[in-house]
């Protein structure tokens, strides 16, 4: 009990600044062109729309659209717990999905394990360094898709982090400086945008767990919105150095109306990791 109250101290640091700036965002700005019930609200299942050219338009601002409970009592969330942002489970375990988890190789196994054990106290979203975009999804902080002929930029509210996802028939780069979100190209089949990406830091963090991201994973998403108010992006992660075979989840991202991105930088006042513990060794 412990170890997982400490690391949901750990997950609750990633949301102070986070429940802070909510009274500091537009929260009653009206969203544009927001398809409405007969009662006049928001009709979430209301056919996806789409740009001039009649591709899916992905521009929006999402968050994690499954949240994890905060404890075992059935249908209690974040909200109940003074939180109020969702974290997936995918935030805690990436394989959380997966028959028998996510397929480590030995050392990145005993690796995670360590984390675990440690309290996560060197996770790099603890410590206010950038996350990849595969862990993004799952966190509960906010996102904003803009997409234009061309390109998909990810605005991500954490540390007022970026992406680019090039949709312009560019090629992935042979010698990529590695990054924190790798490198990006993206087409589309039908009405599903694929994107590869390669190029990544080495030992990247894709949960809270500790479960690593190499400099030699390759990843594929297959986004996809299949109404107004949703995304379904199937991520595929084949990183041979710290897995056994590729594996794929689904993670599911939820619109956010009435609302903007605002900043949220980590390190302004942070307080929080000096107090941890497990923080320490």
């Amino acid at each position: 009990m412990r170890v997982r109250h400490t690391r949901l101290i750990l997950i609750a640091a990633g949301l102070l600044s986070a429940q802070a700036a909510l009274f500091a965002q537009w929260l009653r700005y009206p969203t544009a062109g927001v398809p409405r019930t007969r009662d006049r609200k928001p009709n979430l299942t209301a056919p996806t729309p789409r740009t001039r050219d009649g591709r899916p338009d992905l521009s929006g601002v999402w968050l994690t659209g499954t949240g994890l409970p905060c404890s075992n009592q059935p249908g209690q969330d974040f909200l109940e717990c003074g939180v109020e942002l969702p974290l997936s489970r995918e935030g805690v375990d990436m394989g959380a999905s997966l028959p028998g988890g996510l397929p480590y190789q030995p050392w990145a196994a005993d690796l995670v394990k360590q984390r675990i054990a440690d309290q996560a106290k060197d996770d790099p979203h603890a410590r206010c360094l950038p996350d990849t975009f595969a862990r993004a999804y799952g966190l509960p902080h906010m996102q904003k898709f803009v997409q234009v002929p061309g390109l998909l930029v990810m605005l991500d509210e954490m540390n007022a982090s970026y992406r680019q996802v090039f949709t312009d028939g560019r090629p992935l780069p042979k010698d990529p400086q590695p990054a924190w979100n790798g490198y990006s190209s993206g087409q589309w089949e039908g009405n599903t945008l694929v994107v590869k990406t390669i190029g990544f830091r080495d030992d990247l963090w894709l949960d809270i767990n500790g479960s690593p991201l190499t400099d030699a994973a390759t990843t594929t998403e297959r986004i996809r919105r299949p109404d107004y108010g949703h995304l379904e992006i199937e991520l595929t992660v084949d990183d041979p150095k710290a897995y056994t075979k590729p594996w794929t989840v689904t993670l599911q991202q939820a619109i956010v109306l009435d609302t903007e991105l605002v900043d949220e930088i980590c390190l302004e006042n942070e307080k929080s990791v000096q107090r941890m513990i497990g923080s320490k060794r």
